[in-house]
């Protein structure tokens, strides 16, 4: 996503020919993004506080629509039969159960963008350590890619077969934002859980209105809560501000236990 002012914002994707869910998933957290800056009270337009306060609230509007709208079961009851039609051949014979079972599927991966939200914050978590290593002289650039793999078959059991699958997966370091952008997705996912439950406190019906392909009473909630804002607050102080609290770990833990609780004995 990129903004060129509040009312001129766009995204872009991925797209593969034979895997849908990038350019689906992929296209609704862009769209998360976009929705963030578009909402920003158009009194800021061209002022310091026009934008997102930080990387961790940003990506905490893209992973929620994303995850906890876009992979929701409520979400597909209502678009998945649409869905079916357009790649009839494809699910014509699968269920939405199935599906979203699919969507959801826990599995260790090499891709951090590919990582389902329960494994997800661990390659966080590698590139993190490996990026605090680089920045203190621990890592030298060359061993980056030993290290990482090392990392990866210790972490998560899967050894990438080239860098294109490791270390050079990610474009962030290599466009200079070294030192304090990959810890931004594991705040965002805290965040967005801890957003999501405060919404749906606020407004019981945002599920069912979800499942009815209505997403008004959850965007205006975000919308007057987060979006308007822009940069008028600090990230602990929004929180604080919209949740009642500071930023903690148990919306989140509640959310994946929850869901794939349904899915998995945990």
């Amino acid at each position: 996503m990129t903004n060129f002012s509040i009312d001129d914002v766009r995204i872009t994707t991925r797209v593969y020919e034979d895997h849908l869910d990038q350019a689906l998933f992929s296209s609704i957290h862009e769209a998360g993004h976009a929705l963030y800056e578009l909402g920003n009270s158009p009194e800021f337009e061209g002022t310091l506080l026009a934008g997102g306060i930080s990387s961790g609230v940003h990506e905490s509007q893209s992973r929620l629509w994303e995850n906890m709208v876009g992979r929701s079961r409520g979400f597909w009851e209502c678009f998945y039969p649409q869905l079916q039609g357009v790649f009839l051949r494809q699910l014509g014979h699968v269920s939405t159960d199935a599906f979203y079972r699919a969507i959801n599927k826990v599995s260790r991966s090499l891709i951090r963008t590919d990582a389902d939200e329960v494994t997800y914050n661990l390659h966080v978590a590698i590139r993190f350590d490996l990026e605090l290593a680089m920045v203190e002289g621990k890592l030298a650039v060359r061993d980056l890619p030993e290290a990482w793999n090392e990392r990866y078959k210790t972490d998560l059991g899967v050894v990438p077969a080239t860098d294109s699958e490791g270390a050079m997966q990610d474009v962030h370091w290599y466009v200079g934002t070294i030192g304090g952008m990959f810890q931004g997705y594991t705040l965002g996912n805290l965040m967005s859980a801890q957003f999501y439950e405060t919404a749906v406190k606020n407004n019981p019906e945002i599920p069912v209105e979800i499942e009815r392909g209505n997403f008004t009473v959850l965007h205006d909630w975000l919308k007057q809560n987060i979006y308007q804002h822009g940069r008028k607050y600090t990230a602990v102080e929004l929180i604080d501000r919209v949740t009642g609290s500071p930023l903690t770990i148990d919306p989140f833990i509640r959310y994946i236990r929850h869901k794939y609780g349904e899915f998995y004995v945990i």
